[in-house]
């Protein structure tokens, strides 16, 4: 049996099977992305740039074919599908117009005569081992900046995205860039062997802490560079708000993006006392009438979660925390693959819910008295991704802000993100940073060149 199949999670039906690749193809792939590499990284940065731009013109041109295959792969609802090709194609494009900034040298001033400056090259070939959840957005991160910096790729995708990896890497042909960029089927132990290949000159995993720490120890058993980013249960604080309504709608849809599996979604709600009582009414009103159903239909809010196996894993956690003594207010009712918006109270330290990532639209809310309580609860958790501050005191923003331990902060937002700007977290929520201009320094040589008078 494949380790890679489309397994449509509406219906459970298998709509295509593709076999893992061999030792053999594996090997000769990397022995292409290797000499790939030993050409594209002399190439000129505009020409490499032009590549890029090419693959984010296919995005486009390909757009509703790209989305149908992510509806059918993992259940992702179409209009939802159409902005991840559509914002990978931004992602894609951002790097090819600001190619020749994160590729320029950086000069340092020194003491003495002469100069110095910093000039980042290319490592090499690159491994990239991609989750299910955002199929092409999480490979445009990755593999623009660094294609477009010199290095080559080989990307493993999520065994349940076979199609949509084939429809990058066809995208990436098309564009010139066959053996710049390769699709490899592999298991995870011919993954293993790629990291451990010496011409493999580092990893980018995004995924669960479990497939983090895995690949982190192999990579760190041959001295390899790894960038992880990790899970999430990223607060959403409501401390004031002179528009309710806004606030929780800004909270459901931090919730319920992507079928509520997203990394960086809000999860955890905490909220003053003085709010609390008609932010819960609210917000529960808001999860329970979330549409769920046929992700191709126009006004589904809900489609299926990407399997079977997933709805069951998070029916299970809410069943948990139910019986350690937690409040089901709405929702909690599994139907196949089908997980309807859920709001969860009274949740306290001693409950496995307290700790965990419930990756499905699952809300958690909280009751605080103050700032103070609000950020320490926040913060009372392994993970440190995103974080969402509502309050109409600027001055309270700023400071609560400063104290989140998080790798992103948004104000008064969701759902902001841009291609300018760096995903990443802290904690067990990763090691790296991922778009903006931060991205293209995960996977280069800054390389000192000094020169005498």
């Amino acid at each position: 049996m494949t380790d890679y199949a489309v397994v449509n999670p509406a219906t459970g039906e298998t709509l295509a099977t593709y076999p893992t690749i061999t030792d053999e193809a594996l090997e000769a792939a990397i022995a292409g992305a290797d000499a790939a590499y030993r050409t594209w990284r002399d190439q000129p940065v505009a020409e490499r740039a032009a590549g890029i731009r090419k693959v984010a013109e296919l995005h486009r041109e390909r757009r509703d074919d790209l989305a149908a295959i992510i509806v059918r792969e993992m259940g992702k609802p179409l209009e939802a599908a159409l902005g991840e090709v559509d914002f990978a194609a931004d992602i894609t494009e951002y790097y090819a117009d600001h190619a020749e900034k994160i590729t320029g040298d950086q000069p340092i001033d020194i003491d003495g005569e002469g100069t110095a400056v910093i000039r980042r090259t290319p490592l090499g070939v690159l491994l990239g081992i991609m989750p299910w959840n955002f199929p092409y957005y999480q490979v445009a991160r990755f593999a623009a900046p660094n294609i477009v910096v010199g290095n080559t790729i080989l990307l493993k995708h999520a065994p349940q995205c076979p199609e949509s990896a084939a429809a990058i890497a066809a995208i990436y042909a098309d564009a010139g860039l066959e053996g710049v960029y390769t699709n490899i089927y592999a298991t995870n132990d011919q993954a293993a062997t790629v990291i451990a290949d010496r011409r493999v000159q580092g990893v980018s995993v995004t995924g669960s802490e479990r497939a983090g720490a895995a690949v982190a120890e192999i990579a760190g058993r041959n001295l390899k560079k790894v960038a992880l980013e990790l899970g999430g249960s990223d607060p959403f604080i409501l401390l004031s708000t002179d528009d309710l309504d806004g606030a929780v709608e800004a909270a459901v849809a931090a919730r319920l993006d992507n079928t509520g599996q997203s990394c960086n979604a809000a999860k955890r709600f905490i909220v003053v006392d003085g709010l609390y009582d008609a932010f819960l009414e609210k917000f529960t009103a808001a999860m329970s009438g979330a549409k769920v159903g046929d992700p191709f239909a126009d006004d589904t809010v809900l489609g299926p979660l990407s399997s079977l196996t997933a709805a069951e894993r998070l029916a299970e956690q809410v069943d948990r925390a139910v019986a350690q003594g937690a409040t089901l207010v709405t929702g909690g009712t599994r139907d196949g693959a089908f997980y309807p918006g859920t709001v969860l109270a009274d949740v306290t330290r001693d409950m496995d819910a307290y700790r965990e990532e419930f990756f499905g639209p699952v809300g958690v809310v909280y009751k605080v008295a103050d700032e103070d309580a609000a950020v320490a609860l926040a913060n009372d958790t392994s993970y440190g991704l995103g974080s969402y501050v509502f309050t109409t005191d600027e001055e309270q923003a700023k400071r609560v802000a400063d104290r989140i331990d998080a790798g992103m902060v948004y104000v008064n937002v969701v759902l902001a993100d841009e291609p300018g700007l760096p995903f990443g977290g802290v904690k067990r929520s990763g090691t790296s940073r991922e778009m903006g201009l931060l991205a293209a320094d995960e996977f280069v040589n800054k390389k000192l060149i000094r020169v005498g008078a």
